[in-house]
């Protein structure tokens, strides 16, 4: 890192304080600081929703993978997202931009004790809470790993510093300030991609290298399916995808339910279903191309850190470095802000009767020393990542299997089609799904395909299936009337939207 390249990570971090000073600004109350007051513009909610869904892992542990397996990343991973989103944005984000309409929602959580029960509320809230703890670990530790190749900065230092960072501006700004931050890392990563996509090909002999780089690599690195990322794998992705990237993941269905209305949802996640198609490819070139340059290298997890180094020139390697941390921050931070809502308004109404109907500058108070206390446990568990099997497996094994089971009551609850699928069915899925990961990772020790696979389908099976054989018991009629409240964007039901207040409009800082 030379002076150059500090020089621009300066700047990127003060473009942060800058957009987090604005946002605190915005924030009144919770529903700014979790729903952005339903004011947030399509366009904006589909880019927040496309960098939220990854982070600085991608330049690690998925770097890892594009060097030792090749183009099978784009397959299992680009693909089954972009496919997932864009179905959901046909069938669910639409959903929970009506959800704030009708029921005045802030958390993803809080429409599940109208849909099933309490009880069924709380128990996914808390698993889901403890879920995201290990995820958003994972993706700190991954950062530090980049900054300790970049910079030398030791493992735990780097994860204390991205965290605090972060703690700055998501904890004043809410989700304001995780949308427009989004914005800005956007735009940095786009520049910065594009700047190592054009280097590399320069390095390998120009445009016409792009096709010819798979004939300079060995046979198995273009293949579609290689390793342990099987067909069936990329098929259980695909699931896991729908669910998660259509609201099982809490801070992307914030981008939903922050969008003024069900259309404006569904425009968002079809932005963000074409930049997972597309961007990929220009992201993961250098990747594939790593085994060219550094053949023999002992940790694949650092071939991109180690290929900005040695080809970027100086201020190139801060951007580059830079847009690592904006994937981390845009994805950390909005975690951190989905957790908060879930906590301050589902499980501590529920444990104490002094959080119930806490409203103003007290509830904002609440759920900022609850973002300071998340975003804490998870740099624990980013200090300890190897404890769990390392980032990959926390990303890949343990999020991904247990995401399923915690997300299909949540997502496939809110279609009419499984609405005979009730608290029963939520509770049984739930624990089908967790005892299936139990029994594969540690009775059978099951490789990654099915240790992934196997808790989603069984929770979605248990799900539709209890549902299923209920379907001639009557439906609540309050339950059915809610359900079929959301297929469309009509002022029916009981709307709370105050993007349709006398409130003056917002105006963003660029």
């Amino acid at each position: 890192m030379l002076p150059a390249d500090w020089l621009v990570m300066a700047l990127y971090f003060g473009l942060m304080v800058i957009i987090g000073i604005w946002s605190f600004r915005q924030v009144k109350d919770t529903q700014d600081f979790f729903a952005a007051g339903g004011k947030m513009p399509w366009w904006l909610s589909g880019i927040s929703h496309h960098m939220s869904g990854y982070s600085a892992a991608v330049f690690v542990a998925y770097a890892g993978v594009a060097y030792e397996y090749g183009f099978t990343l784009y397959v299992w991973w680009a693909v089954p997202i972009s496919l997932a989103v864009f179905l959901g944005a046909i069938y669910i984000a639409p959903r929970w931009s009506r959800l704030r309409q009708r029921l005045s929602v802030e958390s993803p959580m809080e429409y599940l004790a109208v849909r099933y029960n309490v009880p069924t509320q709380q128990l996914m809230a808390w698993s889901g809470v403890l879920l995201k703890i290990f995820d958003v670990g994972a993706k700190w530790a991954a950062i530090a790993v980049i900054l300790n190749v970049f910079a030398g900065v030791p493992i735990t230092a780097g994860i204390i510093l991205s965290g605090l960072i972060s703690l700055f501006y998501i904890t004043i700004g809410g989700l304001w300030a995780d949308a427009l931050t989004d914005f800005a890392q956007f735009v940095v990563q786009l520049v910065a991609g594009a700047a190592m996509f054009i280097i590399v090909v320069d390095k390998l002999g120009g445009i016409q290298s792009i096709p010819g780089l798979w004939d300079r690599l060995p046979p198995e690195h273009s293949a579609p399916f290689a390793g342990p990322y099987t067909i069936g794998f990329v098929l259980a992705y695909l699931l896991i995808g729908f669910l998660s990237y259509n609201g099982g993941t809490w801070n992307l269905a914030q981008r939903f339910i922050a969008a003024p209305k069900g259309s404006d949802a569904r425009k968002a996640a079809f932005l963000s279903a074409a930049l997972y198609l597309i961007w990929p490819l220009i992201l993961f070139f250098p990747m594939w191309a790593a085994p060219l340059f550094f053949p023999s290298l002992e940790d694949p997890t650092q071939s991109y850190s180690v290929m900005a180094k040695e080809l970027l020139p100086p201020g190139l390697v801060g951007l580059v470095l830079a847009s690592m941390f904006a994937h981390t921050m845009a994805m950390t931070t909005s975690d951190a802000n989905a957790i908060t809502a879930v906590v301050t308004r589902d499980i501590m109404p529920v444990i104490s009767g002094k959080f119930r109907g806490l409203k103003g500058k007290p509830a904002l108070r609440a759920a900022r020393i609850t973002t300071v206390a998340f975003i804490l446990f998870t740099l624990i568990v980013a200090m300890n990542a190897g404890t769990f099997g390392g980032i990959l497996d926390l990303l890949i094994v343990w999020f991904g299997a247990l995401v399923g089971p915690a997300s299909v009551p949540m997502i496939l609850g809110l279609l009419p089609l499984f609405r005979h699928s009730d608290a029963t069915a939520a509770i049984v899925s739930w624990a089908g799904g967790i005892s299936a990961f139990a029994v594969v990772k540690y009775v059978f020790e099951s490789g990654t395909a099915t240790t992934v696979a196997a808790p989603v389908l069984v929770s979605a099976i248990l799900f539709i299936l209890i549902g299923w054989l209920k379907r001639k018991q009557e439906v609540k009629p309050e339950v059915s009337a809610f359900i079929d409240s959301l297929n469309d964007d009509s002022e029916n039901g009981h709307a709370s939207n105050r993007s349709t207040d006398d409130r003056s409009s917002t105006h963003f800082p660029f």
